[in-house]
């Protein structure tokens, strides 16, 4: 129920912001991400997956990285999709959405950086390639 809400709390967010929402901004957001992610042509996993085609795909179903937690495995087993939606409740607390996580992220708190940064993930495919 908690995170339903949350989520109801991120669509209104996104509604709200994705108009005003600035992927050059939030490429400048990821660089406190690229520790640890990779998105883009030449992605790989590292500590954390890779994040290319993220919207749309199944939650903790990259193959080949084996540091998922227990809960986000199960949401992907029961169907969990990543969203913009979502990724906006996970990115502002990573922990409350995914309590067994090994991330040390703290999330982003400013509504701005996080459209920002939702907006800059979104835009890349599954193969690394920017959308059109």
């Amino acid at each position: 129920m908690k995170l339903l809400i949350s989520t109801l709390a991120a669509l209104t967010l996104l509604s709200a912001s994705a108009l005003a929402a600035d992927p050059v901004a939030g490429e400048k957001v990821f660089a406190k991400c690229k520790v640890c992610h990779a998105i883009g042509e030449e992605a790989k996993n590292k500590v954390g997956p890779q994040l290319n085609g993220i919207e749309g795909r199944k939650m903790a179903s990259i193959a080949d990285f084996k540091g998922y937690a227990a809960d986000l495995k199960k949401m992907g087993e029961d169907g969990g999709m990543w969203t913009a939606a979502n990724l906006a409740v996970y990115l502002k607390d990573p922990k409350a959405f995914n309590p067994g996580t090994k991330m040390a992220f703290a999330g982003i708190k400013d509504e701005g950086e996080l459209a920002d940064v939702v907006a800059y993930l979104l835009q890349f495919g599954p193969t690394g390639a920017k959308k059109q």
